[in-house]
């Protein structure tokens, strides 16, 4: 069961349908809504704010804790009005690290899909290290469009790999809500440690058990990139929520994500659950 809801504010316009899907998920799961902050830290060098005016560097800090004070005002009137309860968090530093440290201590939590066309550099590792580092599932909206149902009809995509089978078990408590479930293989292998005679058969089997009915299907795709043949098959089911396994790592902080998980946190057009 989802019981505790962290989702990032921050002062960027994603953020309204950001937290209008958090509360949305709160109210359907009985869960304590927290709403987390990064206040930045001003960017002028360290050698450099010796030259700058005290006065300068104080409005600075003081305009950025109005911001702050600003963002915990409109969360705390939207929880309000859904009828919810909520805490609010906020701290000094870069976004990844703030919202990960809150995030260990939720269920699940909610951020926003990277916008293209936004060159905010305090922005920059997010969501994408912020899924890495974060140690508990993540969901991610899409930067454009409005999610007024999140979970009705979901689509899991099955590679029987450990990252697939932590992201279907994180993801239970949405697949027992949704109306309907779909099982997708992309380009199965076979064998003991593929998919088995029949793709998806074995977690079919395994979710029915947890009271989800889902239909399992597979595709073969040769001339179409995997991430957007699921994207594809997603939209023909009529999709609202795609779980998945979010495959990368960090190394010398240089991020490497897998191929499909980079495809689709650039191209999303659905919500996408995703867990490391």
């Amino acid at each position: 069961m989802l019981k505790d809801i962290l989702v990032h504010i921050d002062r960027h316009k994603e953020c309204g349908e950001r937290l209008k899907v958090a509360i949305q998920l709160a109210r359907a799961h009985e869960a304590h809504l927290t709403g987390a902050y990064a206040i930045p830290r001003s960017r002028i060098p360290t050698y450099l704010e010796v030259q700058v005016p005290k006065e300068i560097l104080e409005n600075a800090a003081a305009a950025r804790l109005e911001e702050a004070a600003t963002a915990r005002q409109t969360f705390e009137n939207a929880c309000r009005a859904g009828g919810i309860a909520c805490e609010w968090r906020q701290a000094e530093g870069s976004t990844v690290d703030t919202l990960a440290l809150s995030a260990r201590y939720a269920d699940l939590a909610v951020v926003s899909q990277r916008n293209s066309g936004d060159d905010d550099l305090e922005m920059g590792e997010m969501p994408d290290r912020f899924i890495l580092s974060a140690g508990r599932p993540v969901l991610l909206v899409p930067y454009a469009g409005t999610f007024p149902e999140v979970g009705r009809t979901a689509v899991v995509a099955w590679d029987a790999s450990r990252l697939a089978t932590r992201a279907v078990n994180d993801a239970l408590p949405f697949l027992r809500r949704a109306a309907r479930v779909h099982l997708l293989a992309v380009n199965p292998e076979g064998g003991r440690e593929g998919h088995g005679e029949i793709p998806c058969a074995d977690i079919a089997r395994h979710l029915a058990r947890h009271g989800v009915k889902a239909e399992a299907s597979s595709l073969r795709v040769d001339d179409l990139d995997v991430g957007d043949a699921l994207l594809s098959r997603a939209s023909d089911f009529g999709a609202d929520l795609i779980v998945m396994g979010a495959y990368g790592h960090s190394r010398w902080r240089e991020l490497v994500m897998g191929g499909v998980t980079r495809h689709l946190l650039a191209h999303m057009t659905a919500p996408v659950f995703m867990s490391h």
